[in-house]
Order: C-alpha cells, then sequence, then structure tokens
C-alpha cells in the first residue's frame, strides 16, 4: 500500500506544549496523544504513550513472535490486537509513573494501524481520527466525554454548556482507560486525519474539508495548523495526515 503521510504540531497560545505525535509509515503506525496534568505531568503523558505505541511497533517489527503484553483476541484484526496492546502498554507505563509531581498525569490517544491487510483505530478521550473518502469527510471516533454520556442517556447537553465539553471520561494513565478499538477499510483515494481538540475545535467540520484535498499529506498539516491558530485555537494543535494513493 502506497502512503503519503506527514505531521505537525504547534504550541497554540498555551506556554508548553502537551501534545506529542508519530508519523510511523514503516510499521503502518500513527499516533497523535494529548497530555493532562499540568504543564510537567501533561508533556510526559503524551510523550510516553506515543514512545510506548513506537516501541512496541519496532519491537514486533524485529521480531513478529516477540511477546503481547495482553493476549491477542482471535477475534480482533493484527492491527486490532496491535492497537489494543499499545494501549494496555501505555496504560501500565503511565501508571508506574503516576508519583510525586506526575501523580496526576494521563492522556488522551488516538491512533491508527495500517497494513496491506487491512486498518485499525483505537481511542481513549477526544482526540479523533477522521476520513475524507468521495467527497465526504465523516469523524471515525467517538468522543469519550461527559456531553457523550449525556446524549447516550437520552439527554441534550445543555445550551451553551462551553467547557462541558472538555470533560473526557476516559484517559489513558487514569482509572477509566478503556481504549474503543475498531476494524477499519482503507482504500485508495483516502485521507485520514488524526487531531487533538486543539485542531478540530476552532476549524469545525468546514474548516477541516477546505483544506483536506490538498495535493500532499505535508500540505494539508501545515494548512490545517496554520489555520486553527488563525482561528483563534488556545490549545495545542497537531495534525496527522495520512493519504492513501490512489490505484
Amino acid at each position: 500500500m502506497r502512503m503519503d503521510s506527514a505531521g505537525q504540531t504547534h504550541i497554540g497560545r498555551r506556554p508548553h506544549n502537551e501534545d506529542a505525535f508519530c508519523v510511523a509509515p514503516e510499521l503502518g503506525l500513527f499516533v497523535v496523544a494529548d497530555g493532562l496534568g499540568g504543564q510537567e505531568g501533561g508533556e510526559v503523558a503524551s510523550r510516553c504513550v506515543v514512545d510506548t505505541f513506537v516501541g512496541f511497533g519496532l519491537r514486533l517489527g524485529q521480531d513478529r513472535d516477540s511477546m503481547w503484553p495482553t493476549v491477542p483476541d482471535p477475534r480482533r484484526s493484527r492491527e486490532e490486537n496491535l492497537l489494543a496492546a499499545c494501549s494496555a502498554l501505555a496504560q501500565r507505563n503511565l501508571q508506574a509513573q503516576r508519583v510525586g509531581r506526575l501523580r496526576e498525569m494521563a492522556s488522551t490517544v488516538v491512533a491508527l494501524a495500517v497494513s496491506e491487510n487491512g486498518a485499525a483505530v483505537a481511542h481513549v478521550g477526544d482526540s479523533r481520527l477522521y476520513r475524507l473518502r468521495a467527497g465526504k469527510l465523516e469523524s471515525l471516533t467517538r468522543d469519550h466525554s461527559l456531553i457523550e454520556e449525556l446524549r447516550d442517556a437520552g439527554m441534550e447537553p445543555p445550551g451553551g454548556s462551553g467547557n462541558l465539553r472538555h470533560l473526557i471520561t476516559r484517559a489513558l494513565g487514569t482509572d477509566n482507560a478503556e481504549p474503543t478499538v475498531q476494524r477499519l477499510q482503507a482504500e485508495p483515494g483516502d485521507v485520514f486525519l488524526l487531531c487533538s481538540d486543539g485542531l478540530y475545535e476552532p476549524l469545525g467540520v468546514e474548516g477541516l474539508m477546505r483544506r483536506l484535498t490538498l495535493s500532499t499529506a505535508r500540505e494539508v498539516c501545515d494548512a490545517l495548523v496554520s489555520d486553527a491558530y488563525e482561528a483563534g485555537g488556545k490549545d495545542n494543535i497537531t495534525a496527522v495526515v495520512l493519504r492513501v494513493a490512489e490505484a
């Protein structure tokens, strides 16, 4: 599968960047993490998550029979099991470090695994995966947030809910860290966007669509991050883009 990929992050209007990402096409692995827990904790948490995903991906790339941190589920694809295992390992690594000044740290994550055999996404929190296919943009993840829980319970969030949208109900490092893992199909012409809330909130669907049709993944990333900042985005801003080459 031929792919064009790129990533970009920007501090936004915050004093520190607590986002982290990886673009590893050689592993078929793409990750965005948004750290929580204050300046130092957030930075450490997001970097720990990304390093854990890449580290386990590298280990499997070198030894396909390497020991897994979780027992693979035979009902899942290899890509789904890979992301579930990475999430579990990141959870262990974060919880082991949550002491002292890092005791409140945690992180969201959204990760995409792609191979010739298929694709999968895993997420915890409110970092998202979008897919542009045949001119239609769709969010393939659903936030683990208070707003979505209210909707599940048949209640519409109150008007002008403001910061309610920032209240997430799952995060790696906390006691509620179960990832949602889904199998996907990657088709020629698909464009995937992994991003933190600092990107999608100031832009909305129309703002994302306006840039996702640019020629290269690098152009898309740079334009989206710049647009989000110019739109007044105050949070850290991160985008990872994967374009699947046309057949």
